[in-house]
């Protein structure tokens, strides 16, 4: 019978025999959790959902320029929607994507005027990491707020002296 042949030290593979050994002397095969990064953002910069040509659902994420002066289109990628989560306030997003991989990011720009005067526009293309990518999209967080530019000029103001012109009233009561 086939069964009954004795099997031979050689007849087991090397790497079966070192995980047999490893578990004999208690050690344990965990696999390494990925690393992976958390990007936050606002509810804003998510399109509606779309269907591909492939089939796939997919939702664009517009990421918007880090400076304040920059007028060119923003950059998008786009992503399955059902990696896309609120946060518990329902205001904000997040999605987790693994910190070695990179993303795809376009921009349309403007390439010149056709004879008819339409802009003639082109999508560019770049790949950057995902930990660029989580502080490209965070990068609100480190520009100046309104708010802040708000109490700024209140001060402004409440420095500035103060000229008190005199109230004028009229006593024009028509019946």
């Amino acid at each position: 019978m086939a069964n009954d042949r004795m099997t031979m030290p050689g007849d087991i593979p090397d790497f079966v025999r070192e995980a047999e050994e490893a578990m004999a002397s208690g050690e344990a095969f965990l696999p390494e959790e990925p690393k992976e990064v958390t990007i936050k953002f606002g509810r804003g910069l998510v399109g509606e959902p779309f269907i591909s040509k492939n089939g796939n659902e997919l939702v664009e994420i517009k990421i918007p320029n880090a400076d304040s002066k920059d007028s060119r289109p923003w950059e998008s990628f786009v992503i399955s929607p059902k990696m896309v989560h609120e946060n518990q306030f329902g205001k904000g997003m997040w999605m987790k994507l693994p910190e070695d991989g990179t993303t795809r990011l376009a921009r349309s720009v403007n390439t010149g005027i056709d004879a008819n005067g339409k802009k003639i526009w082109k999508t560019e293309y770049r790949n950057v990491a995902n930990t660029e990518l989580k502080s490209l999209l965070e990068s609100y967080k480190t520009r100046e707020s309104v708010l802040g530019k708000l109490s700024e000029k209140k001060e402004a103001i409440g420095s500035a002296p103060k000229t008190m012109k005199p109230k004028t009233r009229t006593n024009d009561v028509s019946l």
